[in-house]
């Protein structure tokens, strides 16, 4: 018996010793990088994948050494079904247990999209496809699909104007309607209850507002200019003058190949300023919030006419002689 008991003993100080071993030998493993190279790659989980489907692939790419050692860490922790699918950037100097951290999170890699003050929906397509996110037919469609628009309740049949200019960070996996949500999200935050109120106050509707914005966006590279400009097209509208406006008359032109001609103004279109009194029928571009400001806190003068000055400024005008003097001396029209 007591034989027995020392026999039993022994192999409980083993089976404790080799546990403890095992545990020792597991959290080494947990905290030590497979390697020091710093560099981070691109690392894919896809929807669906395991598990064993992601730790062979992580020993297949260097970053982790003992792939069984890898499992059984994260079922020791319970987060097996925790890994989320998408792009990580991971480098062989992370130790095991961070990369299982990251992939947890879902700390997915960001693709960075820069979108310009006063770009358009061809524009900011452009950009989405360069970017890698979505096609720029699938963006340019989703953008301009009137039962998305509608359902975003938004008084408009495309989504122009409404695309504010930001720098956002989108993971790779996302649809174009998700990446337009995000920018009419911040749309919306900028254009403020207090911006709203104050469009009630100039009887101008949200929609006539961004259009405006739209049109000084594209007028002027002069940021001080913008309440200036907003001014005459304001002065303009309320003696029911034509806004004459040739970003307009661009934007809807089928086809323009940088030279505004005579016959392009004489052109008729909804956009055609030139032409039709009052605003077109929606904004030309997406404007950012400098531009809103200025549609509804426009300098206070007495200027109509505006012509640039070939440097990103313009000489403003209270009437036509002085502006055809001006139009002389800047444009060199003899």
């Amino acid at each position: 018996m007591k034989k027995f008991i020392i026999i039993t003993a022994l192999m409980l100080m083993c089976v404790l010793g080799g546990i403890v071993f095992l545990a020792n030998d597991l959290w080494r493993y947990a905290h030590s990088a497979s390697g020091a190279d710093a560099s981070p790659e691109i690392f894919t989980i896809r929807s669906g994948q395991g598990l064993d489907a992601i730790a062979q692939l992580l020993h297949q790419a260097n970053m982790i050494e003992y792939p069984f050692k890898y499992k059984l860490i994260v079922q020791l922790r319970g987060e097996a079904q925790k890994l989320k699918a998408g792009e990580y950037l991971i480098s062989a100097s992370m130790t095991p247990l961070e990369i299982l951290d990251k992939i947890v999170r879902g700390d997915v890699h960001l693709f960075k999209l820069t979108v310009p003050e006063g770009y358009n929906l061809h524009q900011i397509a452009a950009l989405v496809g360069v970017a890698g996110l979505a096609s720029e037919d699938a963006f340019y469609k989703a953008a301009t699909n009137p039962a998305e628009v509608r359902r975003q309740n938004i008084d408009a049949s495309t989504f122009e104007g409404y695309l504010f200019p930001e720098t956002y960070y989108f993971p790779s996996q996302i649809t174009p309607v998700q990446i337009i949500t995000r920018m009419v999200k911040q749309f919306r935050a900028v254009f403020t209850d207090e911006m709203q109120q104050r469009a009630q106050e100039m009887n101008l509707s949200i929609h006539q507002v961004v259009t405006l914005a739209s049109i000084i966006e594209k007028e002027t590279g002069a940021a001080e200019e913008r309440a200036v400009i907003s001014s005459v097209f304001h002065n303009r509208l309320k003696k029911r003058m034509r806004l004459e406006s040739d970003p307009t008359v661009i934007y809807g032109l089928k086809s323009f190949d940088g030279n505004l001609t005579r016959k392009h103004l004489k052109t008729l279109t909804p956009y055609n300023t030139y032409l039709i009194k009052g605003l077109p029928p929606g904004p030309i571009a997406n404007p950012g919030r400098e531009a809103i400001r200025a549609v509804l806190y426009p300098d206070d003068t007495r200027f109509l006419f505006f012509v640039s000055k070939k440097d990103s400024t313009h000489y403003f005008s209270t009437n036509l002689k002085s502006h055809n003097r001006a139009v002389r001396k800047y444009q060199k029209i003899k």
